[in-house]
């Protein structure tokens, strides 16, 4: 897993999409009691985990913590 313990804010991610997909993405957020940008991020992390991609794993390290 790669580290980086300097990270102290998030990052901002601009993007397009269907809009059938951001309904769908609300209605998953809200069935987990998350907000769309939390929503995306644990999707994202479980599709790097899913493939193998290396990432520091900010969320992960707060909960261990």
């Amino acid at each position: 897993m790669v580290q980086n313990m300097n990270v102290k804010k998030s990052s901002t991610l601009n993007l397009r999409i269907d809009p059938n997909l951001k309904s769908a993405l609300k209605i998953a957020a809200e069935k987990d009691h998350r907000s769309l940008a939390n929503m995306l991020e644990v999707l994202i992390i479980k599709h790097c985990e899913d493939k193998g991609i290396p990432f520091a794993n900010t969320m992960q390290q707060t909960r261990e913590k």
